[in-house]
């Protein structure tokens, strides 16, 4: 939002100072003094004669009038251009030649205004194609977050008349069906929240900043999640960097990248956190490190899409958890960028700009040498 205000002002700043009336009468005013200077000076026609021309073609680019009025103040220039030459003809001052300037500086004008209707004419497209995609972004997120809500009410009342069953029941198999289908009730109840999460991203009330210790909020994390996974759990290079961000949210994030390395990792695998800061100008890093399966090459530009689950033998995630990670650290400013080889783990690292630094393009806040992720559908997830 603080990129986007700064975009407008400096498109304010760019504005012609001059209203669009204001030029065509300073325009008019100054083709009559040149047209008094045709008649008046027959042996110098030439130089105000080009300056009509050439003025109401630098007006045209500014002030681009409809077809009709185009046609008409045309058609009132070439007369009375041609009219002065005339003059001048008669009083045997300049050679009949001199007419033809008027249809040729006429061809002129011509040519610019078409191109210049071309020009406009694709920016309308342009303009028309990007508010249809914004509608459509607008009732996509709409969507995203009547269906979250109404889906997390039936998810919770299901859930809860489940777990109920389960004390009741004495047959062991039985109790594996309704533990089946508590762990999918589960399941949506997680996938409705992410949903949910991921739409309200770009809305402009979606974080509440305030100064967040990296290096505590990772220490924090480690100690949670150390006694709920059988994985070794450990910290690395842990830089003192403090961000404005939103603790609630960006905990979600980081928690997102835990789970996905503790589902790709084996039981007696290890993960690693840092939160590392390379220089000054640079974002904040944090970085996730595991030692699992690894993502083969050809899935990453799809690793951060919408439900693209992996079939890695591994259990089954939501595929909501990497497209939560990258809408948090994107609505922070910052990006999600991913480096794998299959077999022999991952590194996810999560880019956070530091205070009083802008936020880097999603382009540039990624080291170019990794790799690039797709906005694209169309390739499995971890």
């Amino acid at each position: 939002m603080i990129e986007a205000a700064a975009t407008s002002t400096w498109l304010r700043a760019l504005r012609w100072p001059f209203s669009p009336l204001a030029l065509d009468v300073i325009w008019a005013v100054f083709s009559a003094l040149n047209l008094v200077a045709i008649y008046w000076f027959p042996c110098w026609e030439t130089i105000p004669f080009h300056f009509i021309w050439i003025s109401l073609t630098l007006l045209y680019g500014f002030r681009s009038w409809p077809t009709g009025p185009t046609i008409w103040v045309l058609g009132v220039v070439m007369v009375t251009t041609a009219s002065g030459i005339g003059l001048d003809v008669w009083r045997g001052t300049e050679p009949a030649e001199e007419l033809t300037e008027v249809p040729l500086m006429a061809a002129v004008f011509v040519a610019t205004a078409w191109h210049i209707q071309r020009k406009l004419a694709a920016e309308r497209s342009v303009r028309l194609i990007s508010e249809h995609n914004a509608r459509l972004l607008t009732d996509q997120r709409q969507f995203l977050q009547d269906a979250a809500h109404q889906l997390r009410t039936p998810i919770t009342i299901a859930l809860g008349h489940a777990e109920l069953l389960a004390t009741d029941l004495t047959s062991d198999q039985q109790g594996e069906d309704i533990g089946v289908v508590v762990g999918e009730l589960n399941r949506l109840r997680r996938i409705s929240e992410r949903l949910l999460l991921i739409a309200a991203a770009g809305d402009p009330a979606f974080l509440h900043a305030e100064n967040v210790q990296l290096d505590q909020l990772i220490a924090d994390h480690v100690r949670r999640w150390r006694h709920t996974i059988s994985q070794h759990l450990c910290i690395g290079q842990l830089d003192a960097v403090t961000v404005l961000a939103d603790r609630e949210r960006l905990g979600l994030a980081i928690d997102a990248l835990m789970e996905n390395a503790v589902r790709h990792s084996e039981s007696n695998g290890a993960i690693q956190l840092s939160v590392i800061r390379s220089y000054p100008g640079m974002p904040a890093r944090i970085v996730v490190t595991d030692n699992g399966a690894g993502i083969p090459e050809e899935q990453l530009p799809f690793i951060f899409d919408r439900f693209r689950s992996g079939d890695d033998g591994h259990p089954r995630g939501t595929g909501l958890g990497l497209p939560l990670v990258r809408a948090v650290a994107r609505a922070h400013g910052g990006d999600v960028t991913v480096r794998s080889a299959h077999g022999k783990g991952s590194e996810f690292e999560l880019s956070l700009p530091l205070p009083g630094r802008p936020a880097l393009p999603a382009d540039l806040a990624a080291d170019p040498a990794r790799a690039t992720l797709a906005e694209d559908q169309g390739g499995p997830r971890r």
